[in-house]
């Protein structure tokens, strides 16, 4: 599991750093004396010189060697692929399902879940090929993401509907580089080396879905990272945070991109960052109704709930150790992780994982009115 974890990150921010890399240098290439060029750039970095041409079509002879970007995109994806079936597919009981959204079985909600990912890359490619204006493509596709995001909110647990969101991004992402980027520069390369003129549309038809991808790029990292957030995805209106987040990311990008070719208007980041009051907002703990609450009651609940998992020694079928050490089997440990409770229990309701114990609504009230009052142990 670490070194899954592990290898996803570090394959992860290779893609994502080239991927900006090139965006970055497409946008900031300068007009060339030579005609056969789209632009040239000088840079500095790491105490060197370097220099960068881009052809407009193709060079005159093929170099003796060219290097490929597409590993680093191919093993994030096998690599998070893994992740996903490891924790959420074996793991559907804890990760994926949650009864009180949807009572599915595990080979529902496994299939429920790839499903998700074949129809949401099929939908996105007949789209693209169907819509050609981008900016009416673009309308689509946010209005398509903002019913996926609500719909995967109906169907699984906010944790495993937040994580099948970026997949279905992070698998249309790929695939944009393994069916259309790739093909498209191997058929220009191939080109080359048969005398022909590369065909334009193939570079088009890359840069589009390089330009998707840097897009789409922030709210994959987004959903990766709020796994480890319960209130992100805990709460009624997650589905409502996640299409706000999506739409912060991209208009952010949006801003970035346009301000690498130069002045960039303010529209885009201004637009994102006021949008950041919408999940904060919604994220907002309410008051919770206050009143006394004796610790008895409390650890009656902790004892049902949760202790199963949060003891030395789990009793917890597959457990080995409790779940980030956290032991809740005395009443002076349950005090101090009273911060966590609430996050966990109350604001984000992420646990129990799945509510395999089935917490109810009346005992996470309780341990809300706790906190609020103090969490003293009496």
């Amino acid at each position: 599991m670490l070194l899954a974890r592990w290898a996803h990150i570090v394959v992860g921010i290779a893609w994502i750093g080239a991927s900006f890399y090139f965006i970055w240098l497409d946008n900031r290439l300068e007009k060339s004396a030579d005609p056969r060029l789209a632009g040239e750039l000088w840079a500095i970095h790491g105490g060197g010189f370097y220099r960068a041409e881009k052809f407009a079509l193709a060079p005159p002879a093929m170099p003796a060697r060219l290097h490929w970007f597409k590993w680093e995109a191919y093993w994030t994806w096998i690599t998070g692929f893994f992740l996903l079936v490891l924790i959420y597919y074996a793991g559907a009981e804890l990760y994926l399902i949650d009864p009180s959204v949807m009572a599915l079985s595990k080979s529902q909600a496994i299939g429920t879940g790839l499903g998700s990912l074949i129809v949401g890359l099929a939908v996105y490619e007949g789209l693209c090929r169907l819509i050609k204006n981008d900016t009416h493509l673009a309308a689509v596709l946010f209005v398509l993401l903002a019913t996926l995001a609500w719909g995967l909110c109906q169907i699984f647990g906010g944790r495993g509907a937040f994580m099948h969101y970026g997949a279905i991004l992070g698998t249309i992402m790929v695939a944009n580089v393994a069916h259309i980027i790739i093909p498209g520069q191997r058929r220009m390369v191939e080109a080359m080396a048969a005398g022909r003129e590369p065909d334009p549309k193939d570079g088009l038809a890359g840069k589009q879905r390089s330009v998707h991808n840097t897009y789409f790029t922030l709210p994959v990292i987004f959903t990766m990272i709020a796994s480890h957030h319960a209130f992100t995805f805990g709460g009624r209106w997650n589905w409502l945070v996640l299409v706000a987040l999506t739409a912060v990311g991209a208009l952010i990008r949006v801003w970035f991109v346009l301000r690498h070719k130069g002045p960039a208007p303010a529209l885009p980041l201004a637009a994102g960052i006021g949008l950041l009051f919408v999940p904060f907002i919604l994220l907002f703990p309410k008051e919770e109704k206050t009143g006394a609450v004796k610790f008895e009651d409390v650890k009656k609940i902790i004892d049902a709930r949760c202790v199963a998992c949060h003891l030395p020694k789990p009793t917890f079928p597959g457990l080995a150790e409790a779940p980030k050490n956290v032991l809740l089997d005395s009443p002076e440990r349950i005090r101090a992780q009273a911060v966590a409770i609430h996050a966990q229990t109350v604001i984000g309701k992420a646990m129990p994982p799945g509510n395999l114990t089935k917490m109810t609504e009346e005992e996470r009230a309780v341990l809300g009115r706790w906190v609020s009052s103090g969490a003293a142990i009496r």
